[in-house]
């Protein structure tokens, strides 16, 4: 059942939150790059996310607990995008060192997309696997 279009939205947020941030920087202040490496929270978070979604695409017999735990990824990524925009934000009173936004911190944005798409197919596959249980 990995074929599921479900699972192949479930990989790509995977990527989105577990390849691409060691590649794109979140943010560049004074001209060196912040990764996302350099924050414990924001390792953690990444972590955490990585791991629902691994654990939700290898729980794929099991459609409500996919989409259960799809809905905590969405939660968590919102969280992660919130400490990113506050932290952006947050400028400490000189402007020459504000922070310039990088292509890491819209990531959090496409894996909350491909995630709700997932959810959409796992909510239309079980709706078809409830009428074909109404025909019996």
């Amino acid at each position: 059942m990995l074929q599921r279009i479900q699972t192949v939205y479930m990989g790509v947020a995977l990527i989105m939150t577990a390849v691409l941030p060691f590649t794109f920087a979140l943010w560049t202040v004074e001209g060196k790059p912040f990764y996302f490496m350099a924050d414990q929270i924001y390792t953690a978070l990444f972590g955490l996310s990585t791991a629902l979604s691994v654990i939700s695409i290898i729980s794929y017999a099991k459609r409500q607990n996919q989409f259960v735990m799809n809905r905590l990824n969405i939660i968590l990524n919102f969280i992660l995008l919130g400490l990113f925009v506050y932290r952006v934000l947050n400028v400490s009173g000189d402007a020459t060192k504000a922070p310039e936004k990088g292509i890491g911190m819209f990531l959090p944005i496409v894996a909350i997309v491909f995630l709700v798409l997932a959810n959409k197919a796992i909510k239309k596959d079980e709706d078809l696997v409830k009428s074909a249980d109404r025909l019996r």
